[in-house]
């Protein structure tokens, strides 16, 4: 049977695998050698999902939203991850990678963030846990988010605002790595996206997969069947959309449908839409597509949204794309801003703009009454609150 997990070597089809520095290599073996019967073990799952349900809040709601099924004549379920604690699915493996961080004995967390939610995730569970964090974030990143930089400040993590390249998660996550280099033996790096060398990709998608488990069990309870017939979310490191499909990924009755950054488009030099414009490359330990010029420099990407403007998406999801078992689609900044004033006006919740740009993939497709639509809300909308409120004169209030 075609299957599109990973393989033994951290491969997805031809996407993955593990590209470090020398001075990394053993680090990652060790992760590599060590993650899987850590996470697996009954101690690890006991403080896994006991913490997940007392202090993150799970399960998430599969919330059926009656006037948005209506518009777009489908059954439509949205799961609600903008519920979680801390705002957004990045607290469910954060959780995880700490408690594996600590019983391999580090002292030390690293993190990257672009929309600040990782990094507010990873302060988080650092101060739950007492351990030492430092947060790289990009300094524009940093300006565009800033509610969420004092939230991890308040939380006890030293932010630590990078100056180079574009000023976006690219470079923080540069930076991080940077650090992780020099301090490889103390120091656990907590990768907040399905991206980087093998085991982190499988293994936060393992990690985030509490979210296609719980849809499991809720569409049963709901609709007497444990699957939909569509998926969808937003992808730009591939985290929430990972783990909202990793239980169904060799379901073909499911289909996947995937909303990645557009920007302003894809014909112009503004956009991130890396898996319908790029090409195959390493970055950040991994063959994966990539936004590069010919000679392999990296083109910097541009979103409006602060946690899709990476130029290159996961393995897994690259290998999605290839086989054709997803279908991407580009959504530009217009797009995505309509789609979140339309959840707001039509079901009274405000997204995250990262997760309006999985919303605007509704009006692009045609369903029939019956179809079951699971769409994952990834986050909740009040760290883009002064985005949404600077750009409502380009609303169309009479299309919602």
């Amino acid at each position: 049977m075609k299957t599109y997990k990973v393989d033994n070597d951290g491969f997805y089809g031809s996407f993955g695998g593990t590209y470090v520095p020398e001075i990394l290599y053993k680090t990652v073996e060790d992760l590599k050698n060590q993650y899987e019967s850590i996470i697996e073990s009954e101690d690890f799952l006991n403080e896994y999902y006991q913490l997940l349900r007392d202090y993150v809040g799970r399960p998430s709601p599969l919330y059926f939203a009656k006037r948005m099924s209506a518009k777009y004549g489908c059954q439509l379920y949205l799961k609600r991850e903008d519920l979680n604690h801390t705002g957004a699915h990045k607290i469910n493996n954060a959780i995880g990678q700490i408690l594996l961080a600590r019983k391999m004995g580090k002292k030390r967390i690293i993190a990257e963030t672009g929309a600040g939610q990782h990094g507010v995730a990873t302060a988080t569970v650092c101060a739950l846990m007492n351990m030492p964090c430092r947060v790289y974030m990009g300094a524009l990143d940093v300006q565009r988010q800033h509610i969420n930089v004092e939230r991890m400040k308040m939380l006890g993590a030293e932010v630590f605002p990078v100056e180079s390249g574009n000023k976006t998660l690219k470079d923080a996550t540069n930076e991080a790595i940077r650090d992780w280099c020099c301090h490889p033996a103390d120091t656990f790096y907590i990768i907040g996206s399905t991206v980087g060398p093998h085991p982190y990709p499988e293994m936060v998608a393992r990690l985030q997969s509490v979210i296609s488990q719980e849809i499991k069990f809720q569409l049963k309870e709901k609709i007497g069947r444990d699957y939909p017939d569509y998926l969808m979310a937003c992808v730009g490191g591939g985290s929430n959309a990972a783990g909202t499909i990793y239980h169904y990924l060799d379901d073909e009755r499911v289909k996947i449908v995937l909303g990645e950054a557009g920007g302003m488009g894809m014909d112009t030099n503004q956009t991130a839409a890396s898996l319908n414009i790029g090409t195959v490359g390493i970055l950040h330990g991994s063959r994966i597509k990539v936004m590069q010029t010919e000679d392999g420099q990296i083109i910097e990407p541009y979103s409006i949204s602060a946690g899709l403007d990476y130029p290159g998406t996961g393995p897994m999801h690259c290998n999605l794309y290839e086989t054709g078992r997803a279908t991407v689609l580009a959504i530009t900044d217009k797009e995505a801003l309509q789609s979140a004033f339309e959840l707001t006006r039509l079901e009274g919740i405000i997204p995250a703009l990262e997760s309006s740009h999985a919303l605007a993939l509704l009006p692009k497709m045609k369903f029939k009454k019956d179809d079951v639509v699971v769409l994952t809300v990834s986050g909740r909308g009040d760290k883009d609150l002064e985005t949404y409120l600077s750009h409502k004169e380009e609303i169309n209030y009479d299309e919602i």
